[in-house]
């Protein structure tokens, strides 16, 4: 067994396509195939489902790869230990966010980038049970979510300022005159809201319930880009957090604060306390620790 082959099951668990792993990984399919299948013998499991094409991981396969992910992602952190070592900081930061955070996650990227050269960035979007998870499998470096049931006898948190919430519309479709709106006056305009369920949509469910409305839903979706689609379609206007960069994204776009709308719960970024964690991890906390007490 060596790393090539647990990256080559990686890359099928990704693609879900033998030729697409393969493409990822610069290999030819008959290459990828083999190396697989070599593993499969010396761990005597049957790893993939087969027939014409790739139809997913058997029981096993799927227990093999949540190891062969932790892993690589020890033996990731062992080389950027070593460059650190030698005094490089080199290697990938992940960063889990939830989707929607206050924060920008560019005012802590682009100071860690400038200061780092070398240093490369994952940043992916999943819930904070899922941001959790993933810190304590070492799949994640570090978190940025909400931090309201956290245990901090296994997390070095860095609390967030307040989310505080905006109505965020295109200009060529409506206006808001006003420097500040009231939920009273988002009742009958069409909105655009994540997905029911997620820590924010709550705190705006709680928000209209509190004053007896029901706002109009037009769209609901996990994914920040898709409401900003909705947005700039004219389809409808969303309720997003102020100071998140959302409305540079074109000169179009605008937000205007909601009277006293702020999310229920705080907002914070984890590191893992238990050991291993990557110099890559220590340092760039160390990093944001400055960063967000300026």
């Amino acid at each position: 067994m060596d790393i090539k082959q647990l990256k080559y099951l990686i890359a099928l668990d990704q693609t879900k396509h033998f030729g697409q792993a393969a493409t990822l990984c610069h290999i030819t399919q008959p290459t990828l195939s083999m190396r697989i299948r070599r593993l499969e013998e010396e761990l005597d499991l049957e790893l993939i489902s087969r027939s014409q094409r790739f139809e997913g991981f058997t029981e096993a396969g799927e227990r093999i790869l949540a190891w062969a992910k932790t892993v690589l992602a020890a033996h990731d952190g062992l080389q950027a230990e070593a460059a650190n070592c030698r005094g490089q900081l080199v290697g990938s930061l992940r960063i889990g966010m939830v989707p929607l955070a206050s924060q920008n996650p560019m005012q802590l990227i682009k100071p860690l980038s400038a200061k780092f050269p070398e240093l490369r960035f994952q940043i992916l979007s999943m819930t904070s049970e899922q941001i959790i998870d993933q810190l304590n499998r070492n799949q994640l470096d570090l978190g940025m979510c909400y931090v309201d049931q956290i245990n901090t006898a296994y997390f070095d948190v860095i609390e967030m300022n307040s989310t505080d919430l905006g109505i965020l519309y295109d200009s060529r479709f409506f206006d808001f005159a006003e420097s500040e709106v009231l939920w009273e006056s988002l009742n009958n305009i069409p909105l655009g809201l994540l997905s029911k369920g997620m820590h924010y949509r709550h705190s705006i469910d709680l928000s209209f319930g509190s004053k007896g409305l029901v706002p109009q839903t037009v769209i609901e979706s996990n994914s920040t880009f898709h409401l900003i689609q909705a947005v700039t379609s004219g389809l409808c206007c969303a309720v997003m957090p102020l100071n998140s960069g959302l409305e540079e994204l074109n000169e179009q776009l605008r937000i205007v604060p909601i009277e006293k709308a702020v999310v229920h719960s705080p907002l914070g970024l984890l590191k893992r306390k238990q050991e291993p964690y990557s110099a890559v991890t220590d340092q760039c906390f160390s990093e944001a620790k400055h960063l967000f007490n300026q």
